[in-house]
């Protein structure tokens, strides 16, 4: 049993286009698990999210969430937490962003934006972890897991992720987890890095862990285990930072649950 360890990515990867499991994703899943392997899940949601979806798969896993900002073990406790600096803060919450350019923050039991969206409802109507209008500058006695910025205005987002890595790269980190969504963590915050520490716990190498993911937030554990497979739609330039990795079928195919399938059972 060469592959002892799985780690999945959620939107993209994991869920379909209705930000969904399928039945057939579930089904391989829980067959998948039978067979004595560890499954992980590694997402850029909010660990309060996360949870709510890794029970509808059934796992007794830990869970990797924004990014690796959180590190929850099997029970629901939390084992790891990093936040970005308050003064960081700050400053990134200073940018005056253009027009059409929506921020959010994570914080250790919530979600908040600055103005009600119909669309954040219907995404997270699977985990029923819903977002709270608040005034940034009124967030007190809170840590900062993730603040993120959405827009169908790629270009615009794409200048902004230049600006942020040029003023601050070396105090955060940066990724794109989707072309419409820029994200910043603390320093040193990546999946890969989550997967390392877990691994490391368990006593699995990283040769012998595979993972699916579809975004740039997925390139470091893509980078970092012994098998890193890309969706069939994964993000454009993740395919060309990982030009030699293996590329399956869509999320929205089944491609984790049709290659487990093949490989596995």
């Amino acid at each position: 049993m060469k592959y002892k360890a799985i780690v999945c990515d959620l939107d993209g990867t994991l869920l379909n286009e209705e930000h969904k499991f399928s039945e057939e994703t579930k089904e391989t899943i829980k067959e998948v698990k039978k067979t004595g392997r560890k499954i992980f899940i590694a997402t850029g949601r909010h660990h309060l999210d996360a949870l709510k979806l890794k029970e509808q798969l059934g796992l007794d896993s830990y869970l990797i969430s924004s990014n690796g900002a959180r590190i929850h073990d099997e029970n629901n406790i939390e084992v790891y937490e990093k936040n970005i600096d308050k003064e960081v803060v700050d400053f990134i919450l200073s940018v005056k962003c253009k027009e059409g350019i929506e921020r959010h923050v994570y914080t250790d039991t919530k979600w908040y934006v600055e103005r009600d969206k119909e669309e954040y409802l219907s995404f997270h109507q699977e985990s029923k972890f819903f977002h709270e209008v608040k005034e940034f500058s009124k967030i007190e006695n809170e840590k900062f897991i993730k603040i993120f910025f959405v827009s169908k205005n790629i270009d615009e987002l794409l200048k902004l992720e230049e600006y942020f890595i040029k003023v601050i790269g070396s105090k955060v980190s940066i990724t794109l987890s989707g072309p419409e969504c820029l994200e910043i963590m603390a320093k040193d915050v990546t999946k890969g890095e989550a997967i390392k520490n877990i691994m490391q716990k368990l006593n699995i190498s990283l040769e012998n862990t595979m993972a699916f993911g579809d975004g740039l937030n997925d390139y470091e554990m893509l980078k970092e285990v012994g098998k890193g497979l890309l969706m069939g739609n994964c993000a454009t330039r993740l395919r060309d930072k990982l030009p030699n990795n293996e590329i399956i079928g869509k999320n929205i195919e089944n491609g984790v649950a049709n290659y487990l399938k093949k490989l596995f059972l």
